[in-house]
């Protein structure tokens, strides 16, 4: 039985902007529908996105993130309409339990409930201490899914800690129930992670990222996103600058644009079955710069979402015409790399053949076509061959 969400959400309560620069039928909630208390939720299953808001700041040092959800809200309801067709619903903010445990098990129940009816969730939190939920909604139907986090540091402490907004990831390693299967960080920062615990991650066939070498080359995570069936924003993986409303600021990081074009690239997945933006702290916030930033993050994520194209399951079909396969001979291996190029999007894959699952596709850029043709093995084909060992 399918558990009524009302029972779950405040609806939307904002203020609305003291002036907007843009009129009414060219804003935000122009093309969206919003929750609120008049409105009924019994037709979910006609939206492709809900937005969801979690004010809550229990079991982190983040105390204030729970009052992020609605400034950011206000921030993105200022912002253009997004284009094209999306079905997007705002579904308020979910009730806080009475124990930060309950509120855990409740925003389990209302992702699991919008999974299930192929609605896409974009949650705005709220601390990051709440993504055992996530994943135990994620986990829910058995499969190994892939978690990518833009966050400056790996939430994970070789201490004995309980969960946390700086530790979620020990909960979900440590366990039997979780369905996570690969980890990977873009952009976090050296000087603020314990190298035992990056070695750990490396041991692990994890895929870390440095923020020098992302910034160098950005288009490159972009088959990063495209390969993940969750990803993770930490608003502190972008420099105190632009964003200082977080507990633990950094005077180095990403850039507003490139966090932005980072949740484009996340939008336009077509496997991605989850987005979150977290830890954004408005007690530390200077004139709405961190607000108006994650609103913006949002809104070029939902950008993306709406040019989505769903390549990936038409990737084993040959008739389609819509791919080019190439085979590149590398120097010291047995068999042809294969890559598939889509003549769309000018998006690349390489095709890996596995034992027990067949032939699957990974992710990759023009440049790992290029690489091989030097007789190079590319890095995403030996980190997919060794995870398919382990």
């Amino acid at each position: 039985m399918i558990p009524d969400l009302k029972n779950y959400l405040d609806p939307v309560s904002i203020e609305p902007p003291v002036y907007n620069h843009l009129p009414p039928r060219a804003g935000f909630p122009h093309n969206i529908t919003v929750h609120t208390e008049n409105s009924a939720l019994n037709d979910i299953g006609n939206y492709r996105i809900a937005l969801l808001g979690v004010p809550e700041g229990r079991n982190s040092p983040d105390q204030g993130t729970a009052k992020a959800p609605d400034l950011i809200r206000e921030q993105l309801y200022a912002l253009a309409k997004i284009p094209g067709k999306s079905r997007i619903i705002d579904l308020g903010n979910m009730k806080q339990g009475v124990t930060f445990n309950d509120t855990l098990a409740g925003l389990s129940d209302v992702l699991s409930v919008l999974l299930s009816e192929n609605v896409f969730p974009v949650l705005i939190g709220g601390s990051s201490s709440v993504i055992p939920a996530i994943d135990r909604a994620l986990s829910a139907v058995k499969t190994k899914y892939t978690l990518v986090a833009v966050d400056p540091r790996i939430d994970y402490s070789s201490e004995k800690t309980g969960p946390g907004s700086y530790s979620y990831l020990n909960t979900l390693f440590h366990n039997d129930r979780s369905a996570i299967g690969h980890y990977i960080n873009v952009g976090y920062q050296t000087y603020l992670n314990d190298q035992q615990v990056l070695n750990r991650f490396n041991r692990q066939q994890a895929e870390l990222f440095r923020i020098g070498d992302v910034r160098q080359a950005i288009h490159l995570t972009e088959p990063l996103f495209r390969d993940s069936d969750l990803a993770l924003f930490d608003i502190s993986a972008v420099r105190q600058s632009d964003a200082p409303g977080t507990t633990l600021p950094s005077p180095n990081g990403f850039y507003g644009e490139e966090i932005c074009l980072l949740a484009r690239y996340a939008g336009i997945s077509d496997t991605l079955k989850l987005f979150g933006l977290f830890d954004v702290n408005p007690l530390y916030d200077e004139r709405f710069r961190t607000t108006g930033l994650a609103a913006q993050v949002i809104w070029f994520f939902l950008e993306g979402f709406a040019q989505k194209q769903y390549e990936t399951p038409l990737l084993d079909d040959s008739a389609t015409g819509r791919f080019t396969r190439y085979h590149v001979s590398v120097e010291d291996m047995h068999e042809d790399l294969i890559f598939v190029k889509s003549n769309l999007t000018e998006r690349w894959w390489i095709e890996i053949n596995s034992e027990n699952s067949g032939k699957l596709y990974v992710a990759c850029s023009h440049e790992d076509y290029l690489k091989a043709n030097r007789s190079e093995v590319p890095d995403r084909w030996v980190k997919a061959s060794n995870r398919l060992k382990c």
